[in-house]
């Protein structure tokens, strides 16, 4: 399966994110998605949708986007959180939820920068999209897309727009 993954859109779905993500098969969005409901469909009448709510989102998104997720995809066992932090710097929520999941890959957002690094103590991969929308500090957008089969995640690549 090919995946399009974004975070911290804060309102913001735009032409060159789109195009990066047309040929993928599912998007997860890993929080603060911005605009309510109205963006979230807009994102989901666009590519089938996972996604979890952020800490700016409001209560009305939480109904279908809840604060995690855990599913499985491919043979991989994922959990989605917003707020998730790093190895030997999770959030306290998040180091309980991977303690409780112990998932293969650990997606998370907030920090609105891009990074994917294994922590080696829990055997899985941690990746944060960084920011897809023009809210916040960063310099530059970013989202990521690869492909999930049998177990394994491959062939990941970046996109990257100028704020």
């Amino acid at each position: 399966m090919f995946i399009g993954l974004i975070s911290d859109t804060h309102g913001r779905f735009d032409e060159p994110f789109r195009e990066f993500l047309e040929p993928v098969d599912q998007i997860w969005h890993a929080g603060d998605f911005g605009g309510g409901l109205t963006l979230a469909h807009t994102i989901s009448q666009f590519k089938p949708l996972v996604g979890v709510s952020g800490n700016c989102d409001d209560f009305n998104l939480r109904y279908d986007y809840p604060l995690h997720r855990f599913f499985e995809c491919e043979g991989m066992k994922v959990l989605m959180t917003h707020i998730g932090g790093y190895p030997s710097r999770y959030d306290r929520t998040a180091l309980s939820l991977i303690e409780k999941y112990q998932p293969d890959i650990f997606v998370c957002g907030h920090s609105h920068i891009l990074k994917v690094v294994r922590d080696t103590k829990r055997n899985m991969l941690v990746i944060n999209p960084g920011a897809a929308g023009i809210q916040g500090y960063h310099l530059v957008r970013t989202a990521l897309r690869f492909y999930l089969d049998n177990g394994n995640i491959h062939d990941m690549e970046v996109f990257e727009l100028d704020k």
